[in-house]
């Protein structure tokens, strides 16, 4: 019962903060797990003026929500969107996912999370709900996928989760997971990725062999592989360096390890092509 007024008490709360035009502000929302949904947190941001604006959902990776994640929802803020943050390792009681001793979670939870994000953003006065996106980094790339891919939509309707028409507008996949289970399956929305040739945690080749099978469909998806970079080549100051614990799924030999590091021009231009793919697909004509 708690769980139930709490939602449309976090409601109210964001729609009056975000009228005022304040920062972005802590907010909870149920998942769209069925039968027994999932509380999740999450910070909701807003540009300035009345709106509607067009919104976005930001999912973090397995390090969790960072810095980074919240430097790119000003970022977007500040372009005209209205952002959700969501965090759905708060919502677990977990730290992270990406070394070798952390907890796998079923995929079907995230997936869950993203949905509900979309509901939640759908009742937020000022949304324009017809122009929602997402964008998502390492596991939360896959997961952005996940929400414009036909066949993940049907898997999660015959659980009975299924997404608000008209969905998400178009999904951007910042160095995703899971390129590979996807290469035989279809986006039916607008989708961007974005991938160094030189990661080794999660590899651009996948991906690229994932574009080119669904292009080959029908589907509209662009991929940019940028040369040199590695994981994370978007997280300013992170230092390039090698993990040796994390779980690395690429390297069945070793287990584990992957490198990191900023790539400053791959980090620009990353962000200029999301600005334009955003722009394109989700602000009014």
């Amino acid at each position: 019962m708690l769980g139930a007024m709490r939602a449309p008490l976090a409601t109210a709360l964001a729609a009056s903060l975000l009228a005022a035009g304040c920062a972005a502000v802590p907010v909870h929302f149920a998942n769209a797990t069925p039968g027994r949904p999932l509380e999740v947190p999450g910070w909701l941001g807003r540009p300035g003026g009345a709106g509607p604006f067009p919104a976005v959902i930001l999912l973090h990776g397995c390090e969790g929500v960072s810095a980074s994640t919240h430097d790119w929802a000003r970022w977007l803020e500040a372009r005209g969107y209205v952002t959700l943050v969501v965090d759905s390792w708060g919502a677990r009681g977990l730290e992270e996912t990406c070394s070798i001793w952390s907890v796998d979670l079923p995929n079907t939870e995230r997936f869950d999370d993203a949905v509900g994000a979309l509901r939640y953003l759908r009742r937020v006065p000022g949304v324009d709900r017809e122009r929602i996106g997402v964008i998502g980094w390492s596991n939360g790339g896959v997961f952005a996928m996940s929400l414009v891919n036909g066949p993940s939509q049907e898997r999660a309707r015959r659980r009975g989760v299924v997404l608000p028409e008209p969905g998400v507008r178009a999904a951007v996949a910042v160095y995703p997971g899971g390129c590979q289970s996807l290469i035989d399956q279809l986006i039916v929305r607008p989708l961007l990725v974005l991938v160094g040739d030189a990661d080794d945690w999660t590899p651009a080749g996948p991906c690229l062999a994932m574009a080119d099978a669904m292009r080959r469909r029908g589907a509209d998806v662009s991929i940019v592989v940028y040369p040199g970079a590695v994981h994370y080549f978007d997280l300013e100051g992170q230092p390039r360096r090698y993990l040796p614990f994390a779980a690395n799924d690429n390297k069945p030999d070793l287990c584990c390890g992957a490198t990191v590091g900023y790539d400053a021009a791959a980090a620009a231009d990353a962000r200029r092509r999301v600005e334009a793919f955003f722009g394109g697909h989700l602000k009014a004509p």
